[in-house]
């Protein structure tokens, strides 16, 4: 079994992009790792190339130039991930953005289920489950307004491709003639997701910079203009008492930036809001209306 690790990333210095971490998550159990560098304003590139000094055997870097004038549905993040999709030879593709890590206690579960699941052809990837951290890295949503789960393991050479905003993946179906949803097995394992957290003022220029890729000129200059603040929808978040990546150590050590809410500031206010909480929670088990990029076997 081999396994391809991929990502996208351009300027992730200037954003505070987590990439380095994400990639280096997920680095032990991947026998390549492709990055798709889109042509930068900072040292994203040189940092790249330092660790793939590190690991000369499986980090592989393919430079790419992005068409800033694609703003439709965040099309153009499909569209690079495609590319980076393409290069992948592994059994397995193992897909993170720039900003998502994986625990290192999930490590051996995920191969594991690889393993076990390689030849059955039925099984056409893995979703997994989400933590979104936000503001702070000690409060995060795993609900609205984010999605509960999404895939980032896919089967390889079975006609995938990124989807949309490349949040999900599509297979293409043979018989039906037509693009529809893996699927997939849903593990017993978290992506940290650490793409609302940063500095409010970094925050606020990389949110700016990716709503490029679904807005006209005119739309962000009307919603950023003055725009001092960002972290303002506390409610609902919950408070994070367990251990983080040991790749994130160093940079959340470090955060003095954090901003973290009072529990007065998370509390659910609606109640209508807490009955449906409770009826997802504790009655049905699920989410109500919520969107899903595959199909759970």
């Amino acid at each position: 079994m081999t396994v391809s690790g991929f990502t996208i990333i351009r300027n992730g210095i200037k954003f505070n992009y987590y990439f380095v971490q994400s990639i280096l998550s997920i680095l032990p159990i991947c026998d390549e790792f492709i990055v798709n560098y889109g042509e930068s304003e900072d040292d994203t590139l040189e940092r790249l190339y330092e660790l793939k000094k590190q690991y000369p055997g499986k980090i592989k870097i393919i430079r790419t130039w992005w068409d800033d004038s694609i703003r439709e549905g965040g099309k153009i993040l499909s569209i690079q991930t495609n590319i980076a999709l393409a290069e992948c030879s592994g059994d397995w593709c193992f897909y993170l953005q720039a900003d998502e890590v994986v625990h290192e206690k999930y490590l051996d579960l995920i191969k594991e289920n690889m393993k076990k699941n390689l030849n059955n052809k039925e099984v056409e990837g893995f979703a997994f489950n989400y933590l979104h951290f936000y503001s702070s890295f000690w409060t995060y949503f795993d609900r609205r307004p984010f999605y509960r789960r999404e895939v980032r393991i896919i089967r390889n050479k079975i006609g995938v491709k990124s989807y949309a905003d490349a949040q999900g993946f599509r297979v293409w179906d043979e018989k039906k003639n037509k693009w529809r949803k893996p699927n997939v097995k849903l593990l017993d394992a978290y992506i940290y997701h650490y793409g609302w957290v940063r500095p409010e003022k970094i925050m606020i220029e990389k949110q700016k910079n990716l709503d490029k890729f679904w807005h006209d000129d005119s739309w962000i200059e009307i919603n950023y203009q003055g725009k001092d603040r960002i972290f303002e929808n506390f409610e609902g978040l919950k408070f994070f008492y367990g251990d983080h990546p040991k790749v994130m150590k160093d940079i959340i050590d470090k955060a003095t930036w954090q901003k973290i809410p009072s529990e007065q500031d998370v509390k659910v206010k609606s109640i209508l809001k807490r009955i449906l909480l409770f009826l997802e929670d504790k009655v049905f088990k699920t989410q109500f209306f919520e969107h899903k990029n595959y199909k759970i076997i």
